[in-house]
């Protein structure tokens, strides 16, 4: 585990049965079919039409000082950067912070507006830990997603905590938290119930 003063943590939106993200993902429909009819409006239902009362885990999830995601996270570009993408969030994204993203091709840094910069990391998930971990000093470092990403951290052992939001669906299929994951085993810190999401958070122990 880590020994850094500041928390490996990653927070994440699941369906019941465990799902990120459902099936024919597309730039119009990132999160693939959740049964919505738009940008994960039915998985995300709980982070969009009732903030107010989710206020506080909304808040934790950006409670860190370095943030990193994978490349499906960031965007739907692949292979080379031949397309002028700055993530999904405009110009001022919400992390005001540096983010780590994970990419097989590599490309210059980033500054965006409100203190976000994102950095292109092509040599593997503990090269971007340890640079968001120099970024971060004493602070968190968020593992932000996808579920993918998020995988391979927990596979590493490389998470402290881990902060799920939990939709009440059922996808099927699509992209899932802990697969290919070996056991782990977990310490629940704290759960609350809201009208459209349980947030249940995990200490990782092993």
């Amino acid at each position: 585990m880590t020994t850094h003063q500041g928390k490996v943590f990653s927070g994440l939106t699941i369906s019941a049965d465990g799902y990120s993200a459902g099936l024919n993902q597309t730039e119009e429909r990132p999160f693939g079919d959740d049964g919505g009819d738009g940008w994960g409006d039915k998985l995300h239902a709980w982070y969009s039409e009732t903030p107010d009362e989710n206020q506080a885990e909304i808040d934790e999830g950006l409670d860190a000082k370095a943030f990193i995601m994978g490349r499906n996270m960031f965007g739907p570009v692949r292979g080379e950067w031949d397309r002028d993408w700055n993530g999904w969030w405009g110009d001022e994204p919400p992390y005001h912070a540096p983010v780590f993203v994970l990419t097989h091709h590599a490309r210059d840094p980033q500054p965006m507006a409100g203190g976000t910069s994102y950095h292109f990391i092509t040599d593997g998930i503990e090269s971007a830990l340890a640079q968001a971990r120099e970024a971060a000093g004493d602070g968190n470092v968020a593992i932000m997603g996808g579920a993918t990403t998020i995988n391979q951290y927990l596979t590493a052992g490389l998470i402290d905590e881990l902060r799920l939001h939990i939709s009440p669906l059922i996808l099927g299929a699509g992209t899932r938290l802990f697969e290919g994951v070996p056991p782990l085993k977990l310490e629940q810190v704290k759960a609350r119930a809201a009208s459209l999401v349980t947030h249940v958070t995990y200490r990782v122990l092993s």
